[in-house]
């Protein structure tokens, strides 16, 4: 099956980090990972892209980051949710189901509308 590798809106890798890590603390290589499978490998966020936006959200104090040994034994960087992140993701998450649901409104329209009656 071919995929459409998708370029990613402003703002939507915040929030894609931010579900990653709601199950618990990830390194770099495996929230990248999580998303790509998750997106059946339409979503490839390139390093270059993550380490900024990881930095960023640590800067809000979204999440939070200590050092440990990823599965292979290397040292890696650990990123978990703090309860402002937690917080924040829910309301994001209602945010893009309200965007996702209007957008799907005017892209399902089959035929043009009536104009509205000028009263």
């Amino acid at each position: 099956m071919h995929t459409t590798k998708l370029e990613l809106l402003r703002g939507t890798l915040d929030v894609l980090i931010l579900k990653a890590l709601v199950w618990g603390p990830l390194h770099g290589y495996a929230i990248t990972n999580f998303i790509r499978r998750q997106s059946d490998d339409a979503l490839l966020v390139e390093e270059g892209t993550l380490y900024p936006a990881l930095w960023r959200l640590e800067n809000k104090k979204l999440l939070e980051a200590e050092w440990g040994l990823s599965e292979n034994n290397r040292k890696a960087k650990f990123y978990q949710l703090t309860p402002e992140g937690r917080r924040r993701l829910r309301h994001e998450v209602k945010v893009w189901e309200a965007y996702a649901t209007a957008v799907g409104k005017v892209l399902g329209v089959t035929q043009l509308p009536m104009p509205e009656e000028i009263g």
